[in-house]
């Protein structure tokens, strides 16, 4: 092969600025040791499988340019280059650019030759820079490459899938282009090789690994990097041509030697003609016994697939049970804890003679109203791969409930009395129980509506039934699931409404008390439905007036006549640290504080409380993301993608709670930090959440180094310090 070194006809202005800066900039001696271009960015091509490969070795503290690389050859027909993945530089003279050091394989589709051709001249386009600050100018090298008999890689004519010209080669089938094999190199981790034919390529997307019998559980996979095609069906992706090896670690139940069927799912295509549809091939490999200090700290798979794996394979009786007692762990949540007061406030509006058979009659309806309308909107959304949070979550829906929690807490302080319509009255009259059906019924409505509360939480019982019906289409058994959880939760509901039976008292003032205070709750509620949609600063302000009026109704400013009861007394000292508090809440809000737990924040933070807080780069579409991804990948960092939502309580609480803790962000320095906002759940925000098959925020989704997601290690809902500091342990490794 000849090198002839030739010097473009024109050299851009911005390159020689470059150039001169570099030089200007050096010491005398360190400009005696400026290198020329073709001796820090050497280059060989040959023609192999159907392609021209032109391999690149860059000088250590050199970089090359991937939009500056062209190549061209008279009288043959190149195809688009397919360049390995680069990383992104910020580059002072032309802004963000792709670049490759150290070595760079560069693969060109020959598509047509002339008849008879042994060699080729081969035209090659090139710039690149020093680290020290020097910019060469463009380059332009010739080298004559040898042509084999068999070099294209198809002929002109082709169609991109499958409709192929006269002159075109049958596609080999899916098992003769792509053959794999795999080895087990210790007891925890699998060699996976895959030969693919010349002209072929595999998606490095679509790889995975699992065993049929599920004996052995896998973690992420160790991919090398790719070629960028730019690929018809999905655009610019990463593919392997030729061969490619990778890793896979797994956990294993037994410490036996074994032999294990391993299932490898693959998808790839035919350069330039048809792409293969997704597919899986079966094949044994002999795993070799463990010992108890071979065991690997390998991250357990997570608890929403766990859930996943008992829905889609228990009897129905244990799924049931094992549904209903997290539903009962769930009830004592913050997102299920407000249904607590509707209920009360339910059962105190009844009168002081409320009987304890009827307490528990109440309660069943308002759990059943909300157990078969969570079942059913569940199931609904689940079969349409929407989320369920997102709609019941709108400002209209909300101001709605906050308006109807508004109108019974002032029913409860006596502004008016809550009845139906004489009409209504007189029919149920006539069905033979004046007033109790009626009730019965509003109840059971009170409950559905309920259903908008719990809701606002996502948890991996609630996913895992969700993706049961999704993915699997069996809308039935994911809605017994959600149908026994949503009765667990209601466990407690049952055993508090019966009680409240007995415990509220039945006549006296002191019934108009208890009848307030559930009041109180009900605007509280009212509050909390509204932060959702409402600024950060106006809620504050209205949990300021809820305070004061509190403090204010226990009788701050009545003047006792030294008779007073200590309960009246101790009242008194509650609406005085009630009044103390709203006026905190006020001094907040006027500071900018959107935090009624932490009012002072901004004042104890100086100013500027993100400082506490992760700072994370928001994201809105899968485009967005996916240009981040392969960024990090190239620059070896692990990624964290974080969906958030306004209307999302259990966001706020990790961003409240988790994400301030010192040890969690110095356990995320190093990675980089993504957040998905999903509050308006326009198109762009559902088309990134179906892209990652999530049903709702909040979600947190970890990426190796290799850019791949770790599989089977999302957070989905609330997860505390601690657990999350584990967590972070496994994934981020």
């Amino acid at each position: 092969m000849n090198l002839y070194p030739l010097s473009r006809r024109w050299t851009g202005a911005l390159a020689l600025a470059g150039l001169l800066l570099g030089l200007l900039q050096q010491d005398p001696a360190a400009a005696r040791e400026i290198k020329r271009a073709q001796e820090v960015f050497r280059y060989a091509a040959e023609i192999e499988a159907g392609a021209v490969l032109v391999r690149w070795d860059i000088e250590p503290g050199y970089y090359m340019y991937r939009d500056k690389m062209g190549f061209a050859a008279a009288g043959f027909e190149l195809g688009q280059p397919r360049y390995p993945a680069g990383e992104i530089h910020s580059d002072e003279f032309f802004g963000e650019q792709i670049i490759f050091r150290d070595s760079a394989v560069i693969r060109i589709p020959l598509l047509n030759a002339p008849a008879d051709s042994r060699s080729m001249t081969l035209e090659v386009r090139s710039q690149g820079c020093a680290d020290f600050g020097l910019c060469y100018p463009p380059q332009q090298w010739f080298t004559t490459v040898a042509v084999p008999a068999t070099a294209l890689a198809a002929p002109s004519g082709r169609s991109p899938f499958g409709a192929t010209g006269a002159g075109d080669d049958e596609p080999l089938a899916p098992e003769a282009a792509f053959v794999p094999e795999v080895t087990a190199i210790d007891p925890f981790t699998l060699e996976v090789n895959w030969e693919i034919a010349p002209g072929y390529y595999l998606y490095r997307k679509d790889f995975a690994v699992s065993s049929a019998d599920n004996s052995l559980q896998f973690g992420a996979l160790t991919l090398p990097p790719g070629l960028i095609e730019d690929d018809l069906e999905f655009g610019a992706t990463e593919v392997y041509y030729d061969r490619v090896s990778f890793r896979a670690p797994f956990s294993r139940a037994s410490r036996e030697a074994q032999t294990v069927t391993v299932t490898l799912a693959y998808q790839g295509c035919k350069a330039g003609s048809i792409c293969y549809p997704p597919a899986t091939v079966q094949l044994t490999v002999d795993i070799p016994a463990a010992s108890a200090s071979d065991m690997p700290a390998l991250p357990p798979v997570s608890e929403q697939d766990r859930l996943f794996g008992v829905i889609a394979n228990s009897t129905l009786p244990t799924m049931m049970l094992v549904f209903l007692g997290l539903g009962l762990l769930l009830a004592f949540t913050p997102c299920c804890l407000p249904m607590v007061p509707i209920l009360s406030g339910i059962i105190a509006g009844q009168g002081p003679n409320v009987t304890t058979a009827r307490s528990f009659w109440l309660s069943l309806s308002y759990v059943l109203g909300m157990a078969f309308t969570y079942t059913l909107a569940g199931a609904l959304f689940g079969a349409a791969g929407s989320q369920i949070q997102a709609t019941l979550q709108t400002p209209l829906v909300l101001g709605g409930v906050a308006t109807l929690f508004v109108v019974l807490a002032l029913a409860m302080f006596g502004v008016y009395e809550l009845q139906l319509p004489a009409a209504l009255q007189t029919r149920l009259t006539a069905l033979g129980s004046k007033g109790k059906a009626g009730s019965f019924l509003g109840t059971a409505v009170m409950g559905a509506i309920s259903a908008l509360v719990v809701s606002a939480c996502v948890a991996p019982p609630l996913v895992a039934a969700l993706a049961v019906i999704a993915q699997t289409g069996d809308v039935a058994r994911g809605a017994t699931a959600l149908f026994a959880l949503s009765m667990g939760m209601g466990i407690p509901l049952l055993i508090f409404g019966t009680s409240a039976g007995k415990l509220l008292p039945k006549s006296g003032a002191w019934m108009n008390t208890v009848k307030g205070v559930f009041g109180v709750m009900l605007l509280g509620l009212a509050i909390w439905m509204l932060d959702r949609v409402l600024p950060g600063v106006v809620t504050m302000l209205l949990w300021s007036a809820l305070a004061v009026f509190t403090g204010i109704w226990l009788g701050v400013f009545t003047r006792n006549n030294g008779n007073a009861a200590p309960a009246q007394l101790a009242g008194k000292g509650i609406g005085v640290l009630a009044l103390v508090y709203g006026a905190v809440l006020l001094v907040g809000a006027l500071s900018g504080s959107t935090n009624p737990l932490q009012p002072l924040d901004r004042l104890v933070a100086g100013g500027n409380p993100s400082e506490r807080h992760l700072n994370f780069e928001r994201i809105k579409t899968v485009e967005e993301f996916e240009v981040r991804r392969l960024a990090t990948a190239a620059n070896g960092q692990t990624l964290m993608l974080d969906f958030y939502a306004d209307w999302c309580v259990s966001c706020k609480e990790m961003e409240a709670w988790t994400f301030t803790n010192p040890e969690v962000q110095a356990a995320l320095r190093d990675t980089v930090l993504i957040q998905a906002d999903v509050t308006a759940n326009d198109a762009a925000d559902q088309a990134l959440l179906q892209h990652f098959g999530i049903f709702g925020p909040p979600t947190i989704v970890f990426f190796d180094r290799n850019g791949d997601e770790v599989q089977g290690q999302r957070v989905i809902g609330y997860m505390r310090t601690a657990p999350f500091l584990t967590h972070l342990g496994y994934v981020l490794r």
